[in-house]
């Protein structure tokens, strides 16, 4: 009988049904202290993934039953566990769809252990903290009618939180920051990225748009996140326009 993870192991939910490469990837992440399990239909995949707490998500494209773009879509609807997309074709068309629903990160399944150990890292290292009595307060940022706390990894605009994934939240606290300043694409993705983005990846911008569908906010009458073209992102306070 295998020992119960204890408090400090990862729990890794991979819905794939590739066999060899489930167990491949538990064989070489269960030594570095992950808990992997595994599911190999959509529909058993979208059960596990929004019942029982995870530390991240690995969601193949191709599944029986449900594919993985609609399984992300059951997802995101229930929670905001990390989801990195595997997609065997590498197509650029399918990681960008991915991205637009709520994917943090995508791996093509060429990937090698060394990456995908990389970017599990990225996306479970942001753990939200709670603020114990007598700790000083957390540091805020006020725009507008939105609040962003980045120690706790907050946001709520008016009176209702907003379900960010990991990567939305790091630019929008990043944006915050630097309110009615620019910010750089490429200083973005060197804040965010804890992974290689290729220079020309539009991965940024996926996210920036997703975030956006978040604030309710119009790219072409922006009330928080105004494009610069050719320099950046910034936002801005809407109770200035």
């Amino acid at each position: 009988m295998a020992n119960a993870p204890d408090n400090s192991t990862q729990r890794i939910l991979v819905i794939d049904d590739d066999r060899k490469l489930c167990r491949l990837i538990r064989d070489y992440l269960e030594p570095m202290n992950y808990a992997v399990e595994f599911v190999h239909s959509g529909p058993e995949g979208v059960d596990r993934a929004t019942t029982e707490p995870w530390s991240a998500v690995l969601l193949d494209v191709m599944l029986p039953g449900l594919d993985g773009f609609e399984v992300l879509k059951r997802i995101r609807a229930k929670t905001d566990v990390p989801v990195l997309m595997l997609t065997a074709r590498g197509d650029e068309a399918d990681r960008i769809v991915g991205l637009e629903i709520g994917a943090d990160d995508y791996l093509p399944k060429t990937f090698s252990t060394r990456e995908l150990l990389a970017r599990l890292r990225a996306v479970t290292r942001r753990q939200k903290r709670v603020v114990k009595p007598g700790e000083e307060a957390p540091e805020e940022f006020v725009i507008g009618p939105l609040r962003v706390v980045p120690d706790t990894r907050t946001a709520i605009l008016g009176d209702q939180a907003l379900a960010l994934t990991p990567v939305e939240f790091d630019l929008l606290a990043s944006l915050a920051r630097a309110k009615g300043r620019v910010r750089s694409r490429e200083a973005l993705l060197e804040e965010c990225r804890e992974r290689d983005y290729d220079v020309f990846d539009r991965s940024i911008d996926v996210h920036i748009s997703a975030l956006r569908k978040k604030l309710g906010d119009d790219p072409k009458h922006p009330h928080f996140i105004r494009t610069y073209r050719g320099a950046g992102y910034m936002l801005i306070n809407p109770d200035t326009l």
